[in-house]
């Protein structure tokens, strides 16, 4: 297909750091993925319907892996807009309160129509039996009870579980957001606000170089004996360069897909320290 998970994860993520490295506001960096996101979606549905799938395994992989990141992303980024458009404008009690708030109706929304069902559970444990019932189209069960969503969706782009595979990815990005919103310990934006450090002091890569590094380190063990989280050392780094880091896990992940070196800041670091060491030869 035109279209493969690597291209598609990578193309989303240099939109997302062009668009942090412009320094905006979380409203306009949420509102410009949103749209982008809205159009890279209809890109997709367009080919899909017009040349179609070679055979059921690609349609199945499309419908399992491709779109989902493709609607996960756009129904946080949405969420996330909706979220910072309404909430109070001041870091006091109300403030956290709000965001306690939405992070209560968060669970309380998983519990009601995730965790508890069958496909929640296979999609989780990684299991691939059911797929070609879960994500081919024309498979719909209506004697499931299903959410009536399942009635605007259009038949030629989606299997339904494909929307509730995106909830699922939107669902755990929203809950990283929401965490670092309540949870001084873990909310590097109120850590900047309280933290003099030297302007010329900065991060000039990409952040998905600097997770590299994190995770490098932490894997390493070479900070505390291997006893500091990586959630610790996350907030460090993002501290020491007064960078927000909110996607790191999801981030991670991504980078095991990668087509290629899963490395390739450490490996372009390696050549660097190299090629500096035989300039004094």
């Amino acid at each position: 297909m035109k279209y493969s998970l690597e291209n598609i994860i990578i193309e989303i993520h240099n939109k997302e750091n062009k668009i942090s490295s412009q320094s905006k506001s979380v409203i306009d960096e949420t509102y410009e993925m949103t749209k982008y996101l809205q159009d890279l979606l209809f890109s997709v549905k367009k080919y899909v319907v017009e040349e179609g799938f070679k055979n059921d395994d690609e349609e199945v992989h499309f419908f399992r892996t491709i779109k989902p990141q493709i609607l996960g992303k756009l129904i946080y980024y949405n969420k996330i807009y909706r979220i910072e458009t309404t909430c109070p404008v001041s870091n006091g009690k109300i403030y956290y309160s709000y965001f306690s708030n939405q992070l209560a109706n968060l669970k309380r929304e998983y519990v009601e129509h995730l965790c508890n069902s069958d496909f929640y559970r296979y999609y989780r444990s990684g299991r691939m039996d059911r797929d070609n019932i879960y994500f081919k189209r024309g498979n719909i069960n209506y004697h499931d009870g299903l959410n009536s969503i399942v009635f605007e969706v259009d038949p030629d782009f989606s299997t339904f579980f494909d929307y509730k595979t995106a909830r699922i990815i939107a669902n755990d990005l929203l809950y990283s957001y929401l965490i670092t919103k309540i949870n001084p310990d873990e909310n590097p934006d109120m850590v900047f606000k309280n933290t003099e450090s030297p302007k010329d002091v900065s991060w000039t890569e990409s952040k998905n170089a600097l997770i590299e590094l994190i995770y490098a380190l932490y894997a390493s063990n070479c900070i505390g004996f291997g006893k500091i989280g990586i959630r610790k050392i996350s907030l460090m780094f993002q501290i020491l360069f007064r960078i927000p880091l909110s996607d790191l896990h999801h981030a991670f992940h991504r980078m095991k897909t990668r087509a290629g070196s899963r490395t390739v800041f450490l490996d372009q670091l390696k050549i660097a320290l190299e090629d500096y060491m035989d300039k004094d030869l």
